[in-house]
Parts: C-alpha cells; sequence; structure tokens
C-alpha cells in the first residue's frame, strides 16, 4: 500500500468515527462538532486523492477549532444541556488515537517530500488535525470531568475553621 493509499484509509476511518460519534450524541453543538470534523477528514481524503493523481491541489483553512471554542462556551453556561452528554470513552479515544496517527504520518510524509509546496501542504494537514486531537481531548475532558469530580465532606467545611 502507497503512502497515499495509507493516508486516505486513515481520513476515511477518522470521518467514520466523527460520523458514529455524531449520531450517538443528543447535544446539538457537539453533533455540530463531530459533523464538522467528519467534513474536515473528507476534506482531506480530497487532497490525498488528488495529490495520488497528480493533481496539483490546494486546501481552505478549518474553521473547527473555532467553532469548538464556541460550543464549549456555550456548554459551560448550560448545565441542564451538559449532563445529557453521551460517554463514549472508546469512541473518543480512538479519535485520539486517529489524529495522533495522522499528525505522525503527515509530518513524516512533509520530511521525505522534495516539493516545498506538498510540504507546506503536508504540514498544513498536520497542523488541522493536530486541532482537532485538541478538540477531542478537550471534549473527553469536558464529558468525563463530572465523573472523576470528588467532593470530600472532611474538606468542604475548612472555610468555617
Amino acid at each position: 500500500m502507497n503512502v497515499f493509499d495509507f493516508a486516505m484509509k486513515m481520513e476515511l476511518q477518522g470521518k467514520a468515527c466523527y460520523e458514529n460519534l455524531a449520531a450517538s450524541t443528543q447535544v446539538a453543538g457537539l453533533r455540530n462538532i463531530f459533523n464538522g470534523l467528519a467534513a474536515d477528514e473528507q476534506k482531506h481524503y480530497e487532497v490525498f486523492r488528488g495529490l495520488k493523481e497528480g493533481k496539483a491541489f490546494t486546501m481552505a483553512d478549518s474553521r473547527m477549532l473555532e467553532q469548538a471554542k464556541s460550543v464549549f462556551r456555550e456548554l459551560v453556561g448550560d448545565k441542564e444541556r451538559s449532563t445529557g452528554l453521551h460517554e463514549d470513552l472508546d469512541g473518543y479515544r480512538l479519535g485520539l488515537k486517529i489524529e495522533a496517527d495522522s499528525v505522525k504520518l503527515y509530518e513524516d510524509m512533509a520530511k521525505r517530500e522534495q516539493n516545498p509546496e506538498t510540504v507546506q501542504l503536508y504540514l498544513r494537514i498536520a497542523n488541522e488535525e493536530k486541532k482537532h486531537f485538541n478538540i477531542m481531548e478537550n471534549i473527553c475532558d469536558f464529558v468525563m470531568k463530572p465523573k472523576y469530580f470528588l467532593e470530600w465532606r472532611e474538606f468542604s467545611n475548612l472555610h468555617e475553621l
């Protein structure tokens, strides 16, 4: 399997992961994030397909990080909506793994590439994948935080002493 086929396969796996996460969440904001991440993965797939076919290719910048920040601001302020978050740790971990593997692959591809324009394209995609990783990591932390937060009775009244 050549490197373009492998990259395209990874992008399709990422897209499928995000589509599954979008289908399983009841929170519209998270669904929008996951659908946007899936669209970005499709965009990356198209870039690699074009490169494999020998076409010159450009890529528009992703706006997902800004969208995710906006959704998190809304969720932090709305405890009622955030209580309905779906805990799909396996799905989140799969998303994190796919993104981490993608970053490594694309940075390695950039190191081996001779064409400076293609190097910049690989690095832009790797940078987007880093942002995707950051988004998924924040979603995972946000969803799991209530599960791991514990207030001990013995220490909750220290301010009264």
